[in-house]
C-alpha cells in the first residue's frame, strides 16, 4: 500500500494554531484517497510556528498528486488556524508544495493545488 508524507507548516502569527480536527484528502490522476484524520496521539499538533509531518497510508496508487482537500472540524469552540503551506512526499520520492498562507475559519474545506 503506497505511503504519502504530509508535511503541515502552521503560520508563527499570534493565535495561528488550534485544536480543532484537520482532515486531509488526496486526489490525483488515477483516484483519491479517503479522508484521514491527521493527530499523532499524546501531542499538541498544529501549535503556532509548529511543522508537523504524517504519513498517510492509501489502498491503491493515486497517480500524479493534483489537489489536496484540508477539512477542519470544532473540537471544542470555534477555532481559527493559519496554514502556511503543506508539503506532500510521494511514495516515488518527489516533493509537491500546496501554498496556502490564509486563515481557516468556521468548519469548512478548502482545495489546495500544487504550486
Amino acid at each position: 500500500m503506497p505511503s504519502y508524507t504530509v508535511t503541515v507548516a502552521t503560520g508563527s502569527q499570534w493565535f495561528a494554531g488550534t485544536d480543532d480536527y484537520v482532515y486531509l484528502s488526496l486526489e490525483g490522476t488515477a483516484g483519491c484517497s479517503e479522508r484521514h484524520l491527521l493527530d499523532k496521539p499524546f501531542y499538541n499538533d498544529f501549535e503556532r510556528g509548529a511543522v508537523d509531518s504524517y504519513d498517510v497510508t492509501v489502498e491503491e496508487d493515486l497517480g500524479e498528486i493534483q489537489l489536496l482537500k484540508i477539512e477542519k472540524r470544532k473540537y471544542w469552540y470555534q477555532d481559527d488556524w493559519y496554514l502556511k503551506y503543506i508539503t506532500v512526499k510521494t511514495p516515488m520520492g518527489d516533493y509537491l508544495e500546496f501554498p496556502c498562507y490564509r486563515w481557516i475559519t468556521d468548519e469548512k474545506e478548502i482545495v489546495l493545488r500544487d504550486g
